[in-house]
């Protein structure tokens, strides 16, 4: 960074390396492809323990007793109820927009439901109050994003079925049949390992706003805004598409020759903090093969060719899988439809998002960064009207 005459800081582009505040929630070390949630390796964490242990990891900052997670799984259940208000919106919501608009549709709905229930600002409120407009949210935004796809489809929402676990609950509010266990354990590992990662922008975007003494709901809603994003959680669904446009591994080095040579990104490769494979991916890859299958026999001939294209067409890159290729793929085994990829990322995220949001509940400043002019010198004499 270097320092301006009048004190201010000038920054790498995108803040790229730039500590902008502390957190006890965990961290990425991208250079040896490791992340965790507060102590604890967070794929370890993945592979071990219940969506619901982690969310009391993350919101409470310890690991739960069986008591502690019944605790939490019972006050989850009590928000995941949607209040007959939001439900009467619900379906104009849902016409609304294209197929893969169902973010722009979860950010309409979150932001009613916090207007509906007076969320309050964050700033001199009870901590305990800021804790409970966090889980309201955990518990219904699965709920209302499946509602949202259900009355897209012309279908009847289905309630929450909180004894099959945040995973099986899911699944079941999307299909209205109860998932196998297996299922269930994959979307589970998925859930669990993407529920936060590091200093991500949507992570920001909540922190900022949080920073101003907002609601939880306006937090929230920017954190769905900027992860919209196809550079941020919009890939999962874009990454499958690549693979159905590829369709066999002979293809794979062409399809990545062309799209390299027109200055298209590859989705699913590549990551702003990993330089070696994605730990998230690496799991996935591991569950899509236990899930067995054609699709998953392709992608991972697919992977090993494209990495190995990428690697020739853009040497000293590290250009390595990222968790969007093999989630993808994952949630298509498990009966996900493509457009909710990135609706299922969300619901998981939304815990992290909670998580940072308690955190920067507890300070006082205001994000309030300075941009630097490359506009007209000023000040310019303004002309007259009409001269």
């Amino acid at each position: 960074m270097d320092q301006t005459q009048n004190g201010t800081l000038t920054t790498p582009p995108g803040l790229k390396g730039v500590v902008v505040a502390d957190t006890r929630t965990g961290d990425v070390r991208g250079e040896e492809g490791f992340y965790h949630f507060r102590e604890y390796s967070a794929v370890e964490l993945a592979r071990s323990r219940s969506f619901e242990d982690v969310c009391h990891l993350m919101l409470e900052g310890t690991l739960p007793t069986a008591a502690e997670s019944q605790a939490l799984q019972d006050r989850i259940a009590e928000a995941a109820v949607l209040p007959h208000a939001l439900l009467e919106v619900l379906l104009d919501v849902a016409r609304s927009g294209p197929d893969r608009a169902s973010l722009a549709r979860l950010r309409t709905a979150v932001s009613h439901l916090g207007a509906i229930e007076g969320f309050g600002p964050t700033y001199g409120a009870d901590p305990a109050q800021v804790r409970a407009d966090v889980l309201r949210l955990v518990g219904a935004v699965p709920v209302i994003q499946a509602a949202l796809h259900r009355l897209r489809q012309g279908l009847e929402p289905l309630p929450a079925r909180p004894e099959l676990g945040a995973a099986g609950s899911w699944l079941w509010m999307l299909t209205g049949e109860e998932p196998s266990a297996q299922h269930s354990r994959a979307i589970t590992a998925y859930l669990t390992s993407t529920v936060d990662h590091g200093f991500s922008a949507s992570t920001f975007a909540a922190r900022v706003v949080t920073s101003a003494g907002s609601d939880v709901a306006s937090a929230v809603c920017a954190a769905i805004g900027t992860f919209a994003g196809p550079l941020h959680g919009g890939a999962p669904d874009r990454a499958l598409d690549s693979l159905d446009e590829i369709g066999s591994p002979e293809r794979a080095r062409a399809w990545v020759r062309d799209k390299v040579a027109a200055g298209e990104r590859i989705m699913g490769f590549g990551h702003a903090v990993y330089r070696v494979m994605d730990p998230r991916a690496a799991m996935l890859r591991e569950i899509a093969q236990e899930l067995g299958g054609p699709l998953a026999d392709l992608a991972v001939r697919v992977e090993r060719e494209v990495v190995e294209a990428l690697a020739e067409l853009k040497p000293g890159r590290a250009l390595h899988t990222n968790v969007e290729y093999y989630a993808g793929v994952v949630m298509e085994q498990c009966g996900i439809p493509r457009e909710m990829f990135t609706p299922t990322f969300a619901t998981a995220r939304v815990v992290g998002w909670g998580a940072h949001i308690l955190e920067q509940a507890q300070e006082s400043k205001i994000f309030r960064p300075a941009a630097r002019y490359v506009g007209p010198e000023a000040p310019v004499p303004v002309p007259d009207a009409g001269a």
